[in-house]
C-alpha cells in the first residue's frame, strides 16, 4: 500500500485540488482507505491509475454534494458579508493612510542627493540589477552598491517614523 501511496499521491492531490479547490487531506485519506479495502475488486482490465482516479473523483463529488460542504460554504459567505462591511470602512482609512505614507516616501526620495536618488529609483522602482545600473550610469558595481547603501541609510533616518 505504501508504494501505491508514493506512486499516486501527487496525482490524487491534483485531482482533489482541481475538483474541490483546496488540498483536502480527509478526502486523500479516504482514497487510500477505499483503495486498500477494495484492492481485491480491482480487475486488471484497465490501468490501475484510472481506477484510483475514479475513486478520487467519486469521493470529491460526494464531498461537494455533502451537507458539511454546503454548510461550510454558507457560513463562510455569512461571515464574509459581516467582514466585508467592516473591511470597507477600514479600507477607506487604510487607503488614506497609504496615500499619506506614499507621499512621505516620495518626498524623502526627492530630498536625497541626486546620485543616491538615481540608484535607489533604478534599483527599487525599476527593478534594475547592480550591473545594469553600473552600465547605465557608467560607474563601477561597487559604487552602485555604496550609493544604494547610503541612500537606504538616509531614507531609514528620514523615514524612521514609518518603519
Amino acid at each position: 500500500m505504501k508504494s501505491i501511496i508514493n506512486k499516486y499521491r501527487n496525482n490524487i492531490k491534483k485531482i482533489i485540488s482541481t475538483m474541490t479547490g483546496s488540498e483536502n487531506e480527509d478526502i486523500e485519506q479516504e482514497v487510500y482507505i477505499r483503495t486498500w479495502k477494495n484492492i481485491d475488486k480491482y480487475k486488471e482490465q484497465g490501468k490501475f491509475k484510472s481506477w484510483i482516479n475514479t475513486i478520487t473523483a467519486n469521493l470529491c463529488r460526494d464531498y461537494l454534494k455533502s451537507s458539511y460542504f454546503r454548510n461550510s460554504i454558507n457560513s463562510i459567505t455569512e461571515e464574509d458579508d459581516l467582514i466585508q462591511i467592516k473591511d470597507e470602512k477600514e479600507n477607506i482609512e487604510n487607503a488614506f493612510l497609504q496615500k499619506q505614507r506614499q507621499k512621505t516616501i516620495i518626498n524623502a526620495i526627492d530630498a536625497l542627493k541626486p546620485k543616491f536618488k538615481e540608484v535607489i529609483i533604478m534599483y527599487e522602482m525599476q527593478d534594475m540589477s547592480y550591473e545594469e545600473i553600473s552600465e547605465k550610469i557608467h560607474v563601477p558595481v561597487g559604487t552602485v552598491r555604496s550609493r544604494l547603501f547610503n541612500a537606504r541609510k538616509e531614507l531609514s533616518i528620514t523615514l524612521k517614523d514609518l518603519i
